[in-house]
């Protein structure tokens, strides 16, 4: 019964990106999924970072004979951003990459939502002080720059 009830809870997960959790950045589009993803890959590398890990249950679920919207996580980061975070804060580095979702909606558009980077830092900032700060800012800047390219 427990396992049922939490298929049927994954099931609804794109919905709750609309609601914005606290610290999170959402875009719904017009864009279907594929198109989505294609697009935001695409603005990861224009604004000079790197798709370093993919992650998702839809095909997985299609290759069972289960049918779920699309869902794909997307962790983005680069080698610079790894230095320089390490240098402030080597508990920080758990949360690189950082990530992207991408989630389809039943009207076949799709949402690209992620923690926002200044989010995802805050717990490590008072061991990695006002740099790691810094760090988290200009990603947020990046990642709100690729979102923007992503959904256009």
């Amino acid at each position: 019964m427990k396992a049922a009830l939490f298929a049927l809870g994954s099931l609804a997960l794109p919905a709750w990106a609309d609601d914005a959790p606290s610290g999170w950045a959402v875009f719904p589009t017009q864009k279907s999924y594929e198109e989505l993803l294609t697009d935001t890959k695409a603005a990861v590398k224009e604004n000079g970072l790197i798709v370093v890990t993919q992650a998702g249950p839809t095909q997985a679920a299609a290759a069972r004979g289960i049918i779920i919207p699309g869902n794909r996580v997307i962790g983005v980061f680069n080698n610079d951003y790894a230095v320089r975070v390490l240098e402030t804060s080597v508990n920080a580095m758990i949360e690189a990459p950082i990530r992207f979702y991408v989630t389809e909606k039943p009207d076949g558009t799709a949402t690209l939502s992620y923690k926002t980077p200044s989010f995802v830092f805050s717990p490590y900032l008072p061991e990695g002080g006002e740099p790691l700060r810094n760090i988290a800012a200009d990603l947020d800047t990046k990642f709100q720059s690729i979102a923007e390219t992503a959904v256009k």
